[in-house]
């Protein structure tokens, strides 16, 4: 094992190897016009028409990837580490690098392939395994899945925010890389990239896909751009996008989000899913991530 450290927080890194739709108008008032007026977010000029695969094809495209990804075990101090996939983009120049955060399931075969088409798309994709200190049994993602969603309720946000800190020091610190992240999480994971918008002044941007807002009293904090990217048919998570939408900008931050009719939690995942609607958001809310990482990141 190859050892490296980090001139900066003390972190030693070790190298391992090698959820176009219309928007639905929310039912509070006041929030119609902002939905309606938000403007396009990707053209077809500066977007990849490629998606990430669902769950069932996942093993497949990374199989197939022709990308560069290693395994890197990330020492975040106080005997913490996290098993961490990398993927670098095929590029000449150096890359922004974009933090993936997984669902409740864990550091799934799908959560590496969504990291494989952000570095298909030009950047350097980080997906960190959150509940590596948990030291959950290895084999198929169907087997840790029931053990993940027990062991990661029981992780302390705070502790979550300074794990993400490592990971975005980490990234920036790698020689392809440029001095500027963002980050983008699916459902648990969607409130984590929320939560280190609230939490990190030099977050360049953050992309939730289907997952909570934070307190109305932690926003004031919020200082990069938030887009949101959620399912019609999942009041739980949606009931929390107006107070979000109202503080935000009464605090003048940008917030965007788009709300796809008849897609259901998980649409990215499970893209066969919903009689055709979760396809129809997963191919509108792809190009507008990647849109949003490279107005807010550059390319």
């Amino acid at each position: 094992m190859k050892i490296q450290s980090a001139y900066q927080f003390g972190l030693i890194i070790s190298i391992v190897s090698g959820c176009t739709a219309n928007k639905m108008t929310p039912s509070t008032d006041g929030h119609a016009e902002h939905v309606a007026s938000t403007p396009s977010i990707a053209s077809a000029a500066d977007t990849s028409s490629a998606l990430p695969p669902d769950a069932a094809g996942a093993a497949a495209r990374l199989n197939a990837s022709p990308r560069h990804g290693e395994w890197v075990m990330i020492h975040t101090g106080d005997r913490d580490s996290l098993h961490t996939w990398v993927v670098y983009p095929e590029r000449s120049t150096k890359a922004p690098v974009v933090i993936v955060v997984h669902e409740i399931f864990g550091l799934s075969l799908w959560v590496r392939a969504v990291a494989d088409q952000l570095a298909a798309d030009g950047f350097i994709a980080i997906a960190p395994d959150l509940l590596t200190m948990k030291n959950l049994p290895s084999g198929p993602d169907s087997l840790v899945a029931r053990v993940a969603t027990d062991s990661i309720r029981t992780l302390d946000p705070v502790w979550i925010q300074k794990q993400l800190d490592a990971v975005a020091h980490y990234g920036i610190s790698l020689p392809a890389a440029q001095k500027k992240y963002g980050i983008v999480g699916f459902c648990w994971g969607g409130g984590v990239s929320f939560a280190h918008a609230v939490h990190a002044p030099d977050l360049g941007a953050s992309v939730v896909y289907y997952g909570v807002s934070p307190k109305t009293s932690d926003l004031p904090s919020v200082r990069a751009p938030v887009l949101g990217l959620y399912a019609g048919n999942d009041a739980r998570v949606d009931a929390t996008i107006p107070a979000a939408d109202t503080a935000l900008r009464a605090l003048g931050r940008t917030y965007t989000y788009n709300i796809y009719p008849g897609a259901g939690h998980g649409f990215l995942r499970q893209q066969t899913g919903m009689n055709g609607a979760n396809m129809q958001a997963a191919r509108a809310a792809w190009p507008a991530t990647i849109g949003w990482f490279r107005k807010y990141l550059g390319s």
